[in-house]
């Protein structure tokens, strides 16, 4: 029987953007989405993955944190695993025609006794979202009514569902995704950047630091930016929201948009995960437009994944630690790696400390990498060990700086140049000369010094040409 037969009878594919999908197989961790659904009656529709599909129901008044309400949820037909990427605009004439949002999204188990086929009785079950969390229950009572009901326990929203208007993915509002095609011609209004539609563009992410500021940023610092990040996996850290909101870490592709490619590799399970890089600045002002505001990277190129080239100290002080004694701790690192013939880069963390990068290609493959960063850690602990820890634990770290050597492990990340930082300060990490080390905090740059600097010789000008 295919699951998916309904589905498909309601639409014409031909004039509706919503994915044709298959029955797919199921992810070890079961997906779930929740979708604002603007058509004849708002709606909210909560789909569950559940062996193939996603088993769907539209729910009236959305999802409530309160544990006295019950909300009705109807029971409609199976939607395909691909529908959970889908925001965007059914045409009005077509079944469900109006607009979709991405309401939230992340992943669910079921609890107890499960019944397979969702056909009747209660279904217990956690939701581990980025707005809905913790414990739920759909109570079935007649036909295809069930009753979505949180559960008590410890989770619980500051907010009204209502109050968040905007796409957990894109951060539009639903008006923004209905006018999509419209922004293209008005870009006075919505601004355009590299050929793509910034939406949103007044919104404030920090202060009065606007998204359109920071996309700005990125255009302006991308051409020294772009050398350092493209072609590399990329993880981001997006702000929907703004720095005040939910804040969280994508290191998976969900849409491809243009200037970010593909690529496909398989985990420690051994269980394939689709992950991005930038192809060229168009890629990182598209990851920006969807509100990607701090990017991390990997240490190899995607055509070069097992040959890494890029080593990377994060030097982390204990919080009671001085100033003077993290910049010691830079200079000591510094001398270890001179000894060693190894030209050094340093760039601010726009943190606590500083980060001392090292381009090479001597090291040839990941366990020597790994096992060289180490060494080098292990060895400033026993020549310093009043000073340094190459043990993560942070009780290891009281007045002690913990030399950051983990970092240089396949699918480890470290913040890219020039990317901001979303802290409680928003601040950039800045390559910058190693005479500046006593002159420039870790976390002293702005957008805006990061800008004026951008006027003076580049201090990583020779990068690629070393070691």
């Amino acid at each position: 029987m295919d699951k998916l037969k309904k589905y498909k009878e309601k639409r014409n594919f031909k004039k509706t953007n919503e994915p044709l999908g298959k029955i797919t197989k199921t992810h070890k961790k079961l997906v779930f989405v929740v979708q604002h659904h603007l058509a004849r009656k708002d709606h909210y529709d909560l789909r569950l993955e559940w062996k193939g599909t996603l088993i769907s129901f539209a729910v009236p008044k959305g999802p409530s944190y309160n544990t006295n309400e019950k909300r009705l949820a109807i029971h409609v037909e199976d939607h395909p695993l691909s529908y959970r990427h889908f925001e965007g605009v059914i045409p009005k004439k077509e079944y469900g025609g109006g607009t979709v949002m991405i309401w939230d999204e992340g992943y669910w188990e079921p609890l107890e006794n499960f019944t397979n086929d969702f056909t009747n009785g209660s279904i217990k079950f956690v939701l581990h979202g980025k707005r809905l969390k913790g414990r739920w229950m759909l109570v079935h009572f007649k036909e295809d009514n069930w009753l979505l009901i949180k559960e008590k326990d410890n989770e619980y929203m500051y907010k009204n569902i209502g109050e968040y208007d905007t796409s957990i993915k894109t951060g539009r509002t639903m008006k923004e995704i209905e006018n999509g095609i419209k922004f293209k011609k008005n870009s006075k209004k919505y601004g355009i950047v590299e050929g793509i539609t910034i939406t949103n563009p007044t919104k404030k992410i920090y202060s009065n630091v606007t998204k359109m500021d920071i996309v700005n940023y990125y255009k302006k610092v991308s051409q020294r930016m772009i050398s350092y990040i493209e072609k590399r996996i990329v993880s981001v850290i997006r702000a929907p929201e703004g720095i005040k909101g939910e804040i969280f870490f994508k290191k998976h592709l969900e849409n491809s948009n243009r200037g970010i490619g593909k690529i496909r590799i398989a985990n420690e399970k051994g269980n394939r995960e689709d992950y991005y890089y930038f192809k060229d600045i168009v890629g990182l002002i598209s990851e920006v437009q969807m509100n990607s505001f701090e990017f991390h990277v990997w240490g190899s190129r995607i055509n070069a994944l097992n040959t890494p080239d890029c080593l990377v100290f994060d030097l982390d002080p204990d919080e009671n630690l001085s100033l003077e004694k993290v910049r010691e701790g830079v200079k000591d690192l510094k001398s270890v790696l001179d000894e060693l013939n190894l030209t050094s880069f340093l760039k601010t963390s726009g943190g606590k400390g500083y980060h001392v990068v090292i381009p090479t290609k001597k090291l040839k493959t990941w366990k020597n990498f790994r096992e060289f960063a180490k060494n080098i850690a292990d060895f400033m602990e026993a020549k310093w060990p009043e000073k340094y820890t190459s043990n993560i634990r942070k009780e290891n770290r009281k007045e002690k700086i913990f030399i950051d050597w983990i970092r240089n492990t396949k699918g480890a990340t470290s913040v890219a140049p020039y990317s901001l930082r979303l802290r409680k300060k928003l601040r950039v990490s800045m390559p910058i000369r190693w005479s500046e080390l006593d002159k420039i905090n870790p976390d002293e740059i702005t957008m805006e010094m990061a800008l004026k600097r951008l006027k003076r010789k580049d201090p990583w000008e020779n990068f690629y040409d070393v070691n």
